[in-house]
């Protein structure tokens, strides 16, 4: 799979690269995160949401709605799964990571996606992006043989437990709250 550049042209429609944020101390503070052999998810980090990049991106990127940032770190060579949520989701890069990126709109009316239309995109160390709503992603990926690092920013109470349940089409695939999650059976063998 060819690796492009979130400069490139090609990454236009899953998201844009944020410009007017300085993400310096946000980026220092990750450096204490652990990094382990496999992945770790953390939605929301009380530590990182009291620096002042916080407001700024509460107030430029989110319109003013509540955000949490965590982080997603580790070690990842494959993709599992796809997921997508209702809202625009930041990504900032700590280390090298490599996006895995596709299209909601992509996604058949029996809920199928052909991952031979995934994208792959290197986000620079000090880069942060934008991914829309309609960008299907997941866990980062290595770029680099240590691992990596990725600021995640979303709506406040994204990826917490569900209150009800769900069973029906697109409905069947909300895992937690703003969150669904489409398997991919290729990655299983």
């Amino acid at each position: 799979m060819q690796v492009y550049t979130i400069t490139d042209e090609r990454f236009r429609k899953y998201g844009k690269l944020i410009k007017d944020i300085d993400f310096t101390e946000l980026i220092e503070k990750m450096k204490e995160t652990p990094l382990p052999s496999d992945v770790i998810y953390k939605p929301s980090v009380s530590n990182l949401e009291e620096l002042e990049v916080f407001g700024k991106l509460q107030d430029v990127i989110y319109g003013e709605m509540p955000i949490q940032i965590g982080y997603c770190n580790g070690n990842n060579y494959r993709l599992d799964a796809l997921e997508y949520h209702r809202s625009s989701e930041v990504n900032i890069a700590v280390t090298d990571a490599v996006l895995l990126l596709g299209c909601q709109q992509d996604i058949t009316y029996d809920w199928k996606y052909d991952t031979s239309k995934l994208e792959a995109f290197l986000l620079p160390k000090g880069y942060g992006v934008e991914l829309y709503a309609t960008t299907l992603h997941y866990a980062p990926c290595n770029a680099e043989k240590d691992g990596f690092r990725v600021v995640v920013v979303l709506p406040k109470g994204t990826n917490e437990p569900l209150e009800t349940q769900h069973a029906e089409g697109e409905d069947q695939y909300i895992t937690a709250k703003n969150k669904w999650l489409l398997e991919l059976v290729e990655s299983k063998a």
